[in-house]
């Protein structure tokens, strides 16, 4: 399927690896041009050296924090008029409820929901004046299940879910499309991480700390970083316009809910 973004141009944050990664490929791919962000420098330079080796396309590498104010300022200047957002960042770390504080909150809130906002807010106005634009959230399955451990990341993602919610629908009829994509547990450098604390706290191997979490996905498996992708792409395609602020869940089945 042709899906009609061939030489459009895509902001993708935090893309030099893991899911971000994942989306700009699959942009790529579609002959989108990109705008990679990362946090570090060579990560970041050796992605966009393979993206445009394989797909001949232009690409633009900006080092920096998407979640600090200077970080934004740099990306953003970088950008310029993107016909795409992939938002994108890391989550905050794990923990209990008795563990956060004020400041661990606020953290949370600026790094998963209030810089995406600033980005859409940033963006979205020229697609508006264009009449066509795309923006895909990546969040979590947390949104629709949450995740007892992850409290910091269902907070300030569910936040983002409910701008997004009334947002997305005062933008659609500007031909600018907003939806979010909520990822369970997919093969990436996080899902090493959350394994490796799994296997500390219960004195197991990495390996059966991967089988237990891969037993509760009905599809048995992680995802990859690849379908992921392929998914973000067909958010961001000409054949997307009628999909508005919605969450996909993309978890093998692992969210049991009806609707």
């Amino acid at each position: 399927m042709d899906l009609g973004i061939s030489r459009k141009r895509a902001l993708v944050c935090a893309s030099s690896k893991g899911l971000g990664r994942g989306c700009a490929e699959a942009l790529a791919a579609e002959g989108v041009h990109l705008v990679m962000n990362a946090r570090g420098a060579e990560a970041l330079e050796a992605a966009a050296a393979e993206i445009r080796a394989a797909h001949g396309v232009d690409v633009v590498t900006v080092a920096a924090d998407i979640t600090t104010e200077d970080g934004r300022a740099k990306v953003l200047a970088a950008a310029g008029d993107v016909d795409i957002l992939v938002n994108n960042a890391g989550g905050p770390p794990p923990g209990m409820w008795t563990d956060w504080n004020r400041d661990d909150f606020i953290k949370a809130l600026d790094a998963n929901m209030l810089t995406p906002i600033a980005l859409i807010k940033a963006l979205v106005p020229a697609m508006m004046d264009r009449g066509w634009g795309r923006v895909v959230n990546i969040t979590s399955q947390s949104v629709k299940s949450p995740i007892p451990v992850l409290g910091l990341s269902n907070s300030a993602r569910a936040g983002l879910t409910g701008y997004v919610a009334g947002t997305s629908r005062q933008v659609a009829g500007k031909g600018v499309v907003i939806n979010n994509l909520l990822p369970g547990i997919h093969d990436t450098d996080r899902a090493t991480s959350l394994d490796g604390g799994v296997a500390k706290a219960e004195g197991i191997s990495m390996d059966d700390a991967r089988k237990k979490r891969q037993a509760t996905i009905p599809a048995g498996r992680y995802g990859t970083a690849q379908e992921f992708g392929a998914a973000c792409a067909f958010l961001c395609s000409q054949h997307a316009g009628f999909i508005v602020g919605q969450n996909l869940l993309l978890d093998g089945g692992a969210v049991n809910t009806t609707l």
